[in-house]
């Protein structure tokens, strides 16, 4: 019994920066990870179909996220919280599970057929200058210059990574100029995480984090399985139940779902804003390094030169966010959906 008390008040005194750094390193790794999934799985086929596709990944990744979900905050959904959400707030709360729960996850794995991962990190750091500009714009936060000079670098540096792209077999011509499928589709998936992140800031302040992310997780993955349905029959998912595909997914599922929320919620409930902030922003360097050593992809010119002039914009940013917060006289905390979203918007593509 003592050594069992003892053992939980080393675990309580882990720090929450140490949770989320871990946190970090699994989602950083998620993309290249999936990546890696589906080759193995077009390396063993059923009857020509590949079991580990990017849709099985992406719904059964989702189910074993709900899951975990609902043994951390399973507490929230109680009737006396339920009440308290008007009908308005749950058509909000709709709204914003479809952007961020269905259409930008389905756009990202979509993104994974057709692109790098390094692709993928570097066109989704899109993100948090459009929620900074958007949050100015729309709901008249205050911003301070040094967030604003990161914002345009980390933006012109998105904007490098993807004009400098080398011509490839999936492009798109736009206004003259030949743009990659996958990093359309993973800009378009930044702007619906974009402007579900704003929605939420607006009119979604007082609703649980619990609440939220199961919600949006539910709702997000039924959306996505019946759309995957009408779009390709059923048939699309006929080897969902394939012992090869849950094989693997068991250890996707613990590694990167499991482990990865767990830590990170633990992280959250015991960091600030500022420092959750800063962790979450080194994702895309532990994405590369993952791309780099699971798929052996090496950076382009193009992506070295994007990429540095986004470490400039992040660097920036958060030098902003630590001084904007650092002069408040009360410790800046992570209790609303909002927040969570917001500083979830620097990691980008967490694996579901």
């Amino acid at each position: 019994m003592a050594s069992q008390k003892k053992w939980y008040r080393s675990i309580s005194n882990i720090p929450g920066q140490a949770y989320l750094w871990l946190a970090i390193l699994i989602f950083g790794g998620s993309g290249a990870v999936t990546r890696k999934l589906t080759e193995i799985g077009a390396e063993n086929l059923i009857d020509g179909r590949n079991p580990i596709s990017l849709c099985n990944v992406l719904f059964v990744g989702n189910f074993c996220g709900l899951m975990v979900l609902m043994l951390i905050y399973g507490r929230q959904w109680n009737k006396a919280s339920l009440r308290q959400i008007s009908r308005k707030n749950w058509l909000i709360l709709i709204v914003v599970a479809i952007l961020a729960g269905a259409i930008s996850p389905s756009l990202i794995f979509q993104a994974l057929e057709l692109t790098e991962v390094n692709n993928i990190i570097l066109v989704g750091r899109l993100e948090p200058p459009l929620i900074l500009a958007l949050s100015f714009w729309l709901l008249g936060e205050r911003v301070n210059i040094w967030e604003v000079v990161g914002a345009i670098a980390a933006f012109m540096g998105v904007i490098l990574a993807i004009f400098l792209q080398p011509p490839g077999q999936e492009m798109m011509n736009l206004g003259g100029f030949n743009l990659g499928l996958g990093e359309i589709l993973t800009a378009i998936a930044s702007v619906a995480l974009a402007i579900s992140t704003i929605i939420s800031k607006n009119y979604l302040s007082q609703i649980p984090i619990g609440i939220y992310s199961i919600f949006r997780t539910a709702l997000g993955t039924m959306i996505f399985f019946f759309t995957a349905i009408i779009l390709y029959g059923s048939e699309h998912f006929m080897d969902i139940f394939s012992p090869f595909l849950w094989q693997w997914m068991l250890l996707y599922g613990i590694v990167i779902i499991v482990l990865g929320q767990s830590f990170w919620v633990q992280g959250l409930r015991k960091s600030s804003v500022s420092v959750a902030s800063l962790v979450a922003s080194f994702t895309p360097v532990t994405g590369i390094l993952a791309a780099y050593f699971i798929l052996g992809e090496t950076p382009t010119l193009a992506q070295y030169i994007g990429g540095s002039v986004i470490l400039v914009g992040v660097s920036l940013s958060q030098f902003g966010i630590w001084q904007k917060h650092n002069r408040r006289h009360t410790p800046d905390s992570i209790k609303s959906a909002p927040a969570q979203q917001e500083i979830e918007s620097e990691i980008g593509f967490k694996g579901i």
